[in-house]
């Protein structure tokens, strides 16, 4: 399966159209596949480095969808609950309980990282700096969730391009 490192070269910076047609154009490069099973073409995309060296990266083609639409994975995380088979690639509702639970352990740590969340939403590049100060005692990282949610915020531009894309997810983010 190749591997590409992506998080040398792409930026969330621009337009929402900008954003996914820089993800789309670097998947066109991709070779096809000749078939189905292990002929189908395969692709990890590196994208992303997180504060406790693990690493952010899509796997195309996700799961069960076709087109241009991929997992977005964390290396050495498991967002499965419930005990039984690891599961390293987030769902929104995984996020939103999460955000939940920050939001009720302190509205006004939650306040600064929904802020700057909301940066991540309008397609703005967030510096590492700008949210180091951000800690909970519950949950993930706020550097795992803002690096995530950019990289979910794209898949569902993608996904559904003609709709409200990223839209689907922030709505479901917890409100201050």
């Amino acid at each position: 399966m190749p591997e590409y490192l992506l998080e040398e070269i792409f930026s969330n910076a621009g337009t929402r159209n900008e954003v996914r047609m820089r993800v789309v154009n670097k998947f066109s490069d991709e070779n096809p596949g000749t078939g189905k099973d292990n002929l189908a073409s395969r692709f990890t995309y590196y994208v992303e480095t997180l504060s406790d060296g693990n690493r952010i990266y899509l796997r195309r083609p996700a799961n069960l969808h076709n087109g241009f639409d991929f997992l977005v994975c964390v290396e050495n995380y498991n967002f499965n609950s419930s005990g039984n088979r690891t599961r390293n690639f987030p769902k929104h509702d995984d996020i939103i309980k999460d955000l939940q639970a920050k939001k009720e352990e302190s509205s006004d740590t939650y306040r600064q990282l929904f802020n700057v969340m909301e940066r991540v939403y309008s397609c703005n590049d967030v510096l590492d700096d700008e949210y180091g100060g951000i800690n909970f005692n519950t949950g993930f990282s706020a550097d795992m969730i803002l690096k995530t949610i950019k990289w979910l915020f794209i898949e569902q531009d993608i996904r559904y391009w003609n709709y409200s894309g990223r839209d689907m997810l922030w709505q479901g983010i917890p409100r201050l």
